[in-house]
Protein backbone atom coordinates (compact mmCIF):
# COMPACT_ATOMS: atom_id res chain seq x y z
CA UNK A 1 0.00 0.00 0.00
CA UNK A 2 2.74 2.64 0.76
CA UNK A 3 4.13 1.37 -2.91
CA UNK A 4 1.35 2.24 -4.52
CA UNK A 5 0.79 5.89 -1.95
CA UNK A 6 4.33 6.43 -3.50
CA UNK A 7 3.94 5.63 -6.67
CA UNK A 8 0.81 8.15 -7.01
CA UNK A 9 2.37 11.23 -5.24
CA UNK A 10 5.18 10.84 -7.98
CA UNK A 11 2.56 10.21 -10.92
CA UNK A 12 3.02 7.41 -13.42
CA UNK A 13 2.60 7.45 -17.57
CA UNK A 14 0.94 4.65 -19.74
CA UNK A 15 3.38 4.55 -22.82
CA UNK A 16 3.22 2.89 -26.12
CA UNK A 17 6.47 1.76 -27.88
CA UNK A 18 6.75 1.10 -31.66
CA UNK A 19 10.18 -0.62 -32.88
CA UNK A 20 10.74 -3.24 -34.97
CA UNK A 21 12.92 -5.08 -32.40
CA UNK A 22 10.60 -4.58 -29.29
CA UNK A 23 13.58 -7.00 -27.46
CA UNK A 24 16.17 -3.70 -27.61
CA UNK A 25 13.79 -1.62 -25.59
CA UNK A 26 13.87 -3.78 -23.09
CA UNK A 27 17.40 -4.67 -23.01
CA UNK A 28 17.88 -0.60 -23.05
CA UNK A 29 15.70 -0.34 -19.86
CA UNK A 30 17.74 -3.08 -18.07
CA UNK A 31 20.82 -1.12 -19.13
CA UNK A 32 19.67 2.09 -18.19
CA UNK A 33 17.75 0.71 -14.95
CA UNK A 34 14.56 2.19 -15.69
CA UNK A 35 11.57 0.12 -13.79
CA UNK A 36 8.81 -0.36 -15.07
CA UNK A 37 5.09 -2.99 -15.23
CA UNK A 38 2.13 -4.39 -16.63
CA UNK A 39 4.28 -4.88 -20.05
CA UNK A 40 1.59 -6.04 -22.76
CA UNK A 41 1.56 -6.33 -26.55
CA UNK A 42 -0.42 -4.07 -28.40
CA UNK A 43 -1.85 -3.13 -31.85
CA UNK A 44 1.21 -3.50 -34.30
CA UNK A 45 3.53 -5.72 -32.27
CA UNK A 46 4.10 -2.17 -29.77
CA UNK A 47 4.73 -2.36 -26.21
CA UNK A 48 3.07 -0.76 -23.80
CA UNK A 49 4.23 -0.32 -20.18
CA UNK A 50 3.75 1.32 -17.37
CA UNK A 51 6.62 3.93 -15.95
CA UNK A 52 7.29 6.39 -13.23
CA UNK A 53 7.42 10.10 -14.97
CA UNK A 54 11.22 10.87 -14.39
CA UNK A 55 11.78 7.11 -15.69
CA UNK A 56 9.46 7.89 -18.82
CA UNK A 57 11.36 10.90 -19.80
CA UNK A 58 14.83 8.96 -19.26
CA UNK A 59 13.69 6.58 -21.59
CA UNK A 60 12.17 9.07 -24.06
CA UNK A 61 15.96 10.96 -24.31
CA UNK A 62 17.40 7.17 -25.07
CA UNK A 63 14.87 7.02 -28.16
CA UNK A 64 15.96 10.20 -29.56
CA UNK A 65 18.29 8.63 -31.70
CA UNK A 66 16.80 5.27 -32.51
CA UNK A 67 14.12 4.29 -34.86
CA UNK A 68 11.57 3.56 -32.03
CA UNK A 69 8.22 5.67 -31.48
CA UNK A 70 7.28 6.11 -28.35
CA UNK A 71 3.29 7.87 -27.03
CA UNK A 72 2.15 8.34 -24.32
CA UNK A 73 -1.49 7.05 -23.76
CA UNK A 74 -2.56 7.56 -20.38
CA UNK A 75 -1.11 9.88 -17.49
CA UNK A 76 -1.94 8.89 -13.94
CA UNK A 77 -1.25 9.60 -10.24
CA UNK A 78 -1.52 13.40 -8.03
CA UNK A 79 0.50 15.43 -10.48
CA UNK A 80 -1.65 14.15 -13.62
CA UNK A 81 -4.67 15.48 -11.97
CA UNK A 82 -3.21 18.84 -10.85
CA UNK A 83 -1.63 19.62 -14.56
CA UNK A 84 -5.01 18.75 -15.70
CA UNK A 85 -6.60 21.18 -13.31
CA UNK A 86 -3.67 23.93 -14.45
CA UNK A 87 -5.35 23.89 -17.72
CA UNK A 88 -8.62 24.78 -16.66
CA UNK A 89 -8.29 27.86 -14.34
CA UNK A 90 -12.39 28.47 -14.50
CA UNK A 91 -12.76 25.18 -12.24
CA UNK A 92 -9.58 25.71 -10.03
CA UNK A 93 -11.10 29.03 -9.09
CA UNK A 94 -14.66 26.97 -8.57
CA UNK A 95 -12.88 25.08 -6.71
CA UNK A 96 -11.34 27.61 -4.18
CA UNK A 97 -14.32 30.24 -4.41
CA UNK A 98 -17.32 27.79 -3.91
CA UNK A 99 -15.63 26.27 -0.28
CA UNK A 100 -14.91 30.06 0.89
CA UNK A 101 -18.91 30.57 -0.22
CA UNK A 102 -20.35 28.01 1.73
CA UNK A 103 -17.73 28.70 4.64
CA UNK A 104 -18.66 32.34 4.98
CA UNK A 105 -22.10 31.84 4.16
CA UNK A 106 -22.65 29.66 7.13
CA UNK A 107 -22.53 32.79 9.18
CA UNK A 108 -25.61 33.98 7.33
CA UNK A 109 -29.09 33.14 7.47
CA UNK A 110 -30.74 31.59 4.68
CA UNK A 111 -33.39 29.11 5.74
CA UNK A 112 -36.31 28.83 8.42
CA UNK A 113 -37.65 26.19 10.87
CA UNK A 114 -40.56 27.05 12.37
CA UNK A 115 -42.11 24.33 14.74
CA UNK A 116 -44.82 24.64 17.50
CA UNK A 117 -47.16 26.70 15.62
CA UNK A 118 -51.17 25.59 15.09
CA UNK A 119 -52.83 28.94 15.18
CA UNK A 120 -50.31 31.61 14.24
CA UNK A 121 -49.39 31.03 10.50
CA UNK A 122 -45.67 30.95 9.92
CA UNK A 123 -45.88 34.02 7.48
CA UNK A 124 -46.96 36.12 10.33
CA UNK A 125 -43.91 34.67 12.16
CA UNK A 126 -41.46 35.20 9.55
CA UNK A 127 -42.87 38.79 8.73
CA UNK A 128 -42.70 39.58 12.53
CA UNK A 129 -39.29 38.41 12.56
CA UNK A 130 -38.08 39.98 9.15
CA UNK A 131 -39.25 43.71 10.99
CA UNK A 132 -36.59 42.50 13.88
CA UNK A 133 -33.93 42.19 11.46
CA UNK A 134 -33.99 38.29 10.96
CA UNK A 135 -34.37 38.09 7.29
CA UNK A 136 -32.37 36.50 4.14
CA UNK A 137 -29.22 37.33 4.42
CA UNK A 138 -28.92 38.49 8.48
CA UNK A 139 -25.72 38.27 10.46
CA UNK A 140 -26.37 35.38 12.62
CA UNK A 141 -23.64 36.24 14.94
CA UNK A 142 -25.07 39.65 15.70
CA UNK A 143 -28.71 38.48 16.38
CA UNK A 144 -29.95 38.99 19.83
CA UNK A 145 -32.10 36.35 20.74
CA UNK A 146 -33.70 38.20 24.09
CA UNK A 147 -34.49 41.13 21.96
CA UNK A 148 -36.12 39.78 19.26
CA UNK A 149 -37.97 37.71 21.43
CA UNK A 150 -39.26 40.88 23.05
CA UNK A 151 -40.65 42.50 20.32
CA UNK A 152 -42.37 39.54 18.63
CA UNK A 153 -44.51 38.31 21.44
CA UNK A 154 -45.57 42.08 22.17
CA UNK A 155 -46.25 41.94 18.06
CA UNK A 156 -48.13 38.68 18.34
CA UNK A 157 -50.07 38.07 21.39
CA UNK A 158 -51.21 34.97 20.44
CA UNK A 159 -47.59 33.75 21.30
CA UNK A 160 -46.71 32.57 25.06
CA UNK A 161 -43.11 32.22 24.63
CA UNK A 162 -40.72 32.41 21.18
CA UNK A 163 -37.21 31.13 20.55
CA UNK A 164 -34.66 31.70 18.20
CA UNK A 165 -31.15 29.65 17.74
CA UNK A 166 -29.34 30.06 14.88
CA UNK A 167 -27.21 26.77 13.72
CA UNK A 168 -25.25 27.18 10.75
CA UNK A 169 -27.31 28.99 7.81
CA UNK A 170 -30.91 28.05 9.33
CA UNK A 171 -32.20 30.07 12.19
CA UNK A 172 -34.28 27.37 14.25
CA UNK A 173 -37.21 28.84 15.59
CA UNK A 174 -39.76 27.20 18.21
CA UNK A 175 -42.60 28.67 19.57
CA UNK A 176 -45.58 28.56 21.83
CA UNK A 177 -48.99 29.58 21.50
CA UNK A 178 -51.37 30.96 24.27
CA UNK A 179 -54.01 28.66 25.59
CA UNK A 180 -57.07 30.58 25.57
CA UNK A 181 -58.78 31.18 28.76
CA UNK A 182 -62.11 29.45 29.22
CA UNK A 183 -65.76 31.38 28.66
CA UNK A 184 -66.13 32.58 32.00
CA UNK A 185 -69.52 31.47 33.07
CA UNK A 186 -72.00 33.98 34.53
CA UNK A 187 -73.81 31.91 37.81
CA UNK A 188 -74.50 35.06 39.27
CA UNK A 189 -77.39 36.57 36.85
CA UNK A 190 -80.90 34.56 37.00
CA UNK A 191 -80.83 32.93 33.52
CA UNK A 192 -82.93 30.37 31.49
CA UNK A 193 -81.79 28.09 28.72
CA UNK A 194 -84.46 27.90 25.48
CA UNK A 195 -84.25 26.56 21.89
CA UNK A 196 -81.71 28.57 19.95
CA UNK A 197 -83.83 26.83 16.72
CA UNK A 198 -86.44 24.31 16.11
CA UNK A 199 -85.73 20.43 16.82
CA UNK A 200 -86.16 16.72 17.86
CA UNK A 201 -84.65 16.59 21.47
CA UNK A 202 -82.13 13.71 21.79
CA UNK A 203 -80.71 14.08 25.14
CA UNK A 204 -81.01 16.88 28.14
CA UNK A 205 -79.01 17.41 31.40
CA UNK A 206 -79.22 20.49 33.88
CA UNK A 207 -76.41 21.65 36.17
CA UNK A 208 -78.44 23.97 37.70
CA UNK A 209 -81.87 24.81 37.10
CA UNK A 210 -84.46 22.30 36.38
CA UNK A 211 -85.24 20.68 33.11
CA UNK A 212 -88.59 20.89 31.52
CA UNK A 213 -88.46 18.95 28.19
CA UNK A 214 -88.05 15.16 27.61
CA UNK A 215 -85.54 13.34 24.78
CA UNK A 216 -88.79 12.88 21.87
CA UNK A 217 -89.97 15.83 22.56
CA UNK A 218 -90.14 18.73 19.70
CA UNK A 219 -89.34 22.04 20.12
CA UNK A 220 -89.85 25.68 18.97
CA UNK A 221 -87.26 28.30 18.89
CA UNK A 222 -87.57 30.01 22.20
CA UNK A 223 -89.54 27.25 24.30
CA UNK A 224 -88.40 27.43 27.79
CA UNK A 225 -85.85 24.17 27.55
CA UNK A 226 -83.72 24.66 31.38
CA UNK A 227 -85.55 26.89 33.83
CA UNK A 228 -83.66 28.74 36.12
CA UNK A 229 -86.65 29.38 38.79
CA UNK A 230 -87.17 25.81 41.08
CA UNK A 231 -89.87 25.29 44.06
CA UNK A 232 -88.37 24.17 46.88
CA UNK A 233 -91.05 21.79 48.43
CA UNK A 234 -89.89 21.81 52.21
CA UNK A 235 -90.19 25.61 52.42
CA UNK A 236 -92.42 26.23 49.85
CA UNK A 237 -90.23 29.08 48.36
CA UNK A 238 -88.71 29.37 44.29
CA UNK A 239 -85.11 29.71 44.19
CA UNK A 240 -84.08 31.13 41.03
CA UNK A 241 -80.60 30.64 39.68
CA UNK A 242 -78.55 30.74 36.56
CA UNK A 243 -79.36 27.40 34.59
CA UNK A 244 -76.90 26.04 33.02
CA UNK A 245 -77.02 22.37 30.88
CA UNK A 246 -76.82 20.79 28.17
CA UNK A 247 -79.59 19.85 25.15
CA UNK A 248 -78.72 18.16 22.18
CA UNK A 249 -81.54 17.73 18.88
CA UNK A 250 -81.90 16.66 15.95
CA UNK A 251 -82.61 19.92 13.55
CA UNK A 252 -83.37 19.94 10.06
CA UNK A 253 -81.76 22.83 7.92
CA UNK A 254 -82.69 23.81 4.43
CA UNK A 255 -80.33 26.28 2.28
CA UNK A 256 -80.64 27.14 -1.47
CA UNK A 257 -78.81 29.30 -4.36
CA UNK A 258 -79.09 30.45 -8.02
CA UNK A 259 -77.28 31.43 -10.50
CA UNK A 260 -77.68 32.27 -14.23
CA UNK A 261 -77.50 29.08 -16.71
CA UNK A 262 -75.33 31.40 -19.24
CA UNK A 263 -71.89 31.57 -17.94
CA UNK A 264 -68.56 31.71 -19.21
CA UNK A 265 -65.84 28.91 -19.88
CA UNK A 266 -62.23 28.97 -20.36
CA UNK A 267 -61.29 27.74 -23.85
CA UNK A 268 -57.21 27.73 -23.77
CA UNK A 269 -56.07 29.22 -27.10
CA UNK A 270 -52.45 27.29 -26.95
CA UNK A 271 -50.18 30.43 -26.20
CA UNK A 272 -47.92 29.65 -23.51
CA UNK A 273 -44.81 31.51 -22.21
CA UNK A 274 -42.59 31.09 -19.58
CA UNK A 275 -40.69 33.83 -17.34
CA UNK A 276 -37.74 32.79 -15.92
CA UNK A 277 -35.81 34.56 -12.71
CA UNK A 278 -33.90 33.62 -10.03
CA UNK A 279 -34.13 35.01 -6.42
CA UNK A 280 -30.40 35.53 -4.77
CA UNK A 281 -32.01 36.48 -1.16
CA UNK A 282 -34.28 38.83 -1.02
CA UNK A 283 -32.95 40.64 -4.70
CA UNK A 284 -35.30 39.23 -7.49
CA UNK A 285 -33.60 38.81 -11.00
CA UNK A 286 -36.25 38.73 -13.98
CA UNK A 287 -34.47 37.03 -17.15
CA UNK A 288 -37.97 38.71 -19.21
CA UNK A 289 -39.10 41.54 -19.97
CA UNK A 290 -42.54 43.23 -18.72
CA UNK A 291 -43.11 44.61 -22.72
CA UNK A 292 -45.95 43.61 -24.25
CA UNK A 293 -45.14 39.89 -25.51
CA UNK A 294 -47.57 37.11 -26.77
CA UNK A 295 -50.46 39.19 -25.13
CA UNK A 296 -49.28 39.68 -21.41
CA UNK A 297 -49.79 43.49 -21.34
CA UNK A 298 -52.15 43.41 -24.29
CA UNK A 299 -55.24 42.42 -21.92
CA UNK A 300 -55.68 38.99 -22.69
CA UNK A 301 -56.56 36.57 -20.11
CA UNK A 302 -54.45 34.08 -18.84
CA UNK A 303 -53.86 31.65 -15.74
CA UNK A 304 -49.96 32.00 -13.77
CA UNK A 305 -48.69 28.80 -12.88
CA UNK A 306 -45.82 29.19 -10.56
CA UNK A 307 -43.09 26.61 -9.73
CA UNK A 308 -40.05 27.57 -7.65
CA UNK A 309 -37.07 25.29 -7.59
CA UNK A 310 -34.25 25.39 -4.83
CA UNK A 311 -31.03 24.59 -4.97
CA UNK A 312 -28.39 22.60 -2.43
CA UNK A 313 -24.72 21.65 -2.23
CA UNK A 314 -23.50 19.29 0.33
CA UNK A 315 -26.38 19.27 2.34
CA UNK A 316 -26.82 23.44 2.99
CA UNK A 317 -29.62 25.01 1.30
CA UNK A 318 -28.15 27.71 -0.97
CA UNK A 319 -29.83 31.05 -0.74
CA UNK A 320 -30.85 30.65 -4.52
CA UNK A 321 -34.40 30.00 -5.67
CA UNK A 322 -35.28 29.51 -9.77
CA UNK A 323 -38.85 30.39 -9.96
CA UNK A 324 -40.49 29.64 -13.74
CA UNK A 325 -43.73 31.43 -14.02
CA UNK A 326 -46.16 29.78 -16.71
CA UNK A 327 -48.73 32.32 -18.62
CA UNK A 328 -51.50 30.19 -20.28
CA UNK A 329 -53.76 32.29 -22.35
CA UNK A 330 -57.31 31.60 -23.26
CA UNK A 331 -60.73 33.08 -24.41
CA UNK A 332 -63.93 33.52 -22.10
CA UNK A 333 -66.64 31.27 -24.40
CA UNK A 334 -70.16 31.64 -23.62
CA UNK A 335 -71.58 28.34 -22.22
CA UNK A 336 -74.58 26.85 -20.44
CA UNK A 337 -74.08 24.75 -17.50
CA UNK A 338 -76.16 21.56 -17.51
CA UNK A 339 -77.80 20.12 -14.38
CA UNK A 340 -74.64 18.15 -13.17
CA UNK A 341 -72.54 20.97 -13.05
CA UNK A 342 -74.94 22.99 -11.30
CA UNK A 343 -75.49 20.50 -8.89
CA UNK A 344 -71.51 20.25 -8.28
CA UNK A 345 -71.20 23.92 -8.28
CA UNK A 346 -73.88 24.31 -6.09
CA UNK A 347 -73.70 21.89 -3.59
CA UNK A 348 -69.95 22.54 -3.02
CA UNK A 349 -71.03 26.24 -2.01
CA UNK A 350 -73.64 25.54 0.32
CA UNK A 351 -71.92 22.15 1.69
CA UNK A 352 -69.20 24.96 2.86
CA UNK A 353 -71.96 27.24 4.12
CA UNK A 354 -73.89 24.44 6.03
CA UNK A 355 -70.63 23.29 7.90
CA UNK A 356 -69.54 27.04 8.90
CA UNK A 357 -72.87 27.19 10.35
CA UNK A 358 -72.91 23.91 11.95
CA UNK A 359 -69.70 23.06 13.28
CA UNK A 360 -69.35 25.90 16.27
CA UNK A 361 -73.06 23.52 17.47
CA UNK A 362 -72.59 19.92 16.57
CA UNK A 363 -72.10 17.68 13.43
CA UNK A 364 -74.07 17.22 9.84
CA UNK A 365 -75.61 13.60 10.13
CA UNK A 366 -77.19 13.65 6.01
CA UNK A 367 -77.32 15.61 2.77
CA UNK A 368 -79.49 15.59 -0.09
CA UNK A 369 -79.15 17.98 -2.64
CA UNK A 370 -81.91 18.80 -5.43
CA UNK A 371 -81.66 20.87 -8.64
CA UNK A 372 -84.47 22.90 -10.14
CA UNK A 373 -84.51 25.07 -13.27
CA UNK A 374 -86.50 28.78 -13.07
CA UNK A 375 -86.60 30.65 -16.44
CA UNK A 376 -82.45 31.36 -17.14
CA UNK A 377 -81.41 30.33 -13.45
CA UNK A 378 -80.73 26.94 -11.62
CA UNK A 379 -82.02 26.55 -8.35
CA UNK A 380 -79.69 24.14 -5.89
CA UNK A 381 -81.63 23.01 -2.45
CA UNK A 382 -79.36 21.18 -0.02
CA UNK A 383 -81.31 20.13 2.72
CA UNK A 384 -79.60 18.50 5.53
CA UNK A 385 -80.38 16.55 9.29
CA UNK A 386 -77.75 17.34 12.05
CA UNK A 387 -77.76 17.12 15.57
CA UNK A 388 -76.21 19.76 17.75
CA UNK A 389 -76.79 21.95 20.76
CA UNK A 390 -79.85 23.86 20.68
CA UNK A 391 -79.85 25.26 24.14
CA UNK A 392 -79.08 29.25 24.55
CA UNK A 393 -79.08 31.23 28.17
CA UNK A 394 -81.17 34.38 28.34
CA UNK A 395 -81.41 36.32 31.25
CA UNK A 396 -84.42 36.69 33.95
CA UNK A 397 -85.58 39.96 34.48
CA UNK A 398 -87.17 41.29 37.14
CA UNK A 399 -91.01 42.30 37.28
CA UNK A 400 -90.11 46.14 37.31
CA UNK A 401 -87.33 45.82 34.82
CA UNK A 402 -88.28 47.77 31.73
CA UNK A 403 -88.33 44.57 28.68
Amino acid sequence: MNNRLWESLRGQVRAEILCAYPERVLNLCGERGLPFHDLRRGENGALRMTLSRGDYQRLRKALQNTECEIRVIRRMGIRAALDALAQRPTLCAFAVIAPTALFLGSFFVWDYDIQGNRVVPEERILRALSEQGVGPGAFGLSLDSEDIRNHVLLEIPELEWISVNVSGYRAHVQVRERTPPPERIDADTPANVIARRDGLVLSAYALEGKVKVLPGTSVATGDLLISGTEDLETTGKTRVVAARGAVKARTWRRLSTAFSVKTDKKRFTGEEFTGVSAIFGTRRVKFFSNKPFMGLEDGKKYDKITRRTTFSLLGLRLPVTLVRETYRFYEASPTELTAQEARERGEAALREQLAAEVAPYGEIRSTLCEVRKRGDALEVTLSAECAEEIGERVPIYAAETPE
